[in-house]
């Protein structure tokens, strides 16, 4: 028993059965669309759950050869980065105050941006999409889709980088303010470079959620300004004959997110533990 105990760990088998269930739900459907871009149709329609056979690079060819799909690409991209900039400057100058000021309904502020992880995005489709369009006139343009985005991504934001601000020692910021430091200087000097995994963890995952809209780009967005996500449903609807085609278009555009969720899963692990133990 002790040894059977020590090769599975923690936990039994029926744990490790779960944990393997779980990722072949997950990576299954991302490892088909990405092999079935190296098949043709033929293929797939012949059998569709087997392997290439032979391996064809014509379907990514195509996709990386059309310049719609790097318009798509260009737009997703700068929506993204503005998107994540906005939300992690805007957040972190929100969760400051929250975290080292004292003032009167701190709490009950805090508590707004609690709240604002259970509210849907959906929600508030057709006021944001008059606020944008008609008010701000900001309609169809990069601004107009990556300001809201950032609005939705604050609440998670705050939430995640509080803990890590209120983890900070204040005899260190009292030091710094007898040396003539400014709560601004402070905040800028201090503040912001102590609690880099938590701007990492917010910024990928702003920068993630952002990549991967789309019920606010379907209507905010129109023509050469749609993103890649919309970019897949023009695409399958133009070609829907081609599976294959569209097989490799939704791989590719699933790529730069997995990427960048990848290279980054230890800052976000080591942020969202920084913020549960705060």
């Amino acid at each position: 028993m002790a040894g059977r105990a020590r090769t599975y760990g923690r936990g039994g088998p029926l744990v490790y059965l779960v944990a393997l269930a779980v990722v072949a739900l997950t990576l299954g459907p991302v490892l088909y669309g990405a092999l079935g871009g190296f098949r043709s149709n033929e293929q797939l329609a012949r059998d569709p759950a087997g392997l290439p056979d032979p391996w064809l690079l014509r379907n990514y060819e195509g996709v990386l050869g059309n310049p719609e799909f790097w318009r798509y690409a260009l737009n997703s991209t700068v929506v993204a980065l503005i998107t994540t900039v906005v939300a992690v400057l805007a957040g972190v100058m929100a969760a400051y105050p929250l975290a080292r000021y004292q003032f009167r309904f701190r709490e009950p502020l805090f508590l707004v941006f609690v709240l604002g992880l259970l509210f849907p995005a959906a929600v508030a489709i057709v006021p944001l999409f008059i606020l944008v369009t008609r008010d701000l006139q900001l309609g169809n343009t990069w601004w107009g889709i990556a300001l809201p985005q950032a609005a939705f991504a604050l609440p998670t934001t705050v939430v995640i980088l509080r803990p890590f601000l209120m983890a900070l020692p204040k005899e260190v910021e009292e030091a710094a303010m007898i040396d003539g430091a400014s709560r601004i200087g402070i905040f800028w000097r201090m503040a912001l470079p102590l609690s880099m995994p938590g701007l990492v963890t917010v910024g990928v995952l702003a920068f993630v959620a952002s990549w991967n809209a789309y019920l606010l780009p379907l209507l905010l967005l129109q023509g050469d300004m749609r993103t890649l996500p919309l970019g897949v449903a023009d695409y399958s609807t133009e070609h829907s004959a081609d599976t294959a085609g569209v097989l490799a278009f939704t791989t590719i555009a699933m790529i730069p997110a997995l990427m960048l969720f990848l290279a980054m899963q230890r800052r976000i692990v080591s942020g969202l533990q920084g913020a549960v133990k705060g």
